[in-house]
């Protein structure tokens, strides 16, 4: 299996609900809100605050997690380096969609606007 299946199938299997606890740690340590990662979150997933939580109680996987939501149309508009992998050179969908979320939410910790994460 080459580098990139093992990590692909990594995140298939990682539980989101083992790493949300790490967005909102990001976010607020950075002087940012859980209601700001919230909304960047429904943004790009079209889950909001309440679904959320059923997903993290349910303890889905990202793959679940990523099946279930209602990308956002503007989201291959997210472009840059997360990870050290460009975004728009990842080709696995699983992983693209991960890493969407890993940037929209690195892009609030850093201070980005709201009005410019949500594209």
């Amino acid at each position: 299996m080459k580098e990139n299946e093992k990590q692909n199938e990594r995140i298939a299997k990682m539980i989101f609900a083992s790493v949300y606890p790490h967005y909102v740690a990001k976010v607020e340590s950075k002087g940012r809100t859980v209601a700001e990662l919230h909304q960047v979150i429904e943004w790009l997933t079209g889950f909001d605050e309440k679904k959320l939580q059923e997903l993290i109680d349910e303890k889905v996987t990202f793959e679940t997690f990523f099946d279930r939501a209602q990308l956002h149309p503007n989201a291959g508009l997210i472009k840059g380096t997360i990870c050290g992998y460009k975004i728009e050179e990842i080709e696995n969908p699983l992983t693209k969609k991960a890493r969407y979320l890993d940037k929209v939410i690195d892009e609030l910790a850093k201070g980005k606007k709201i009005e410019k994460i949500l594209r």
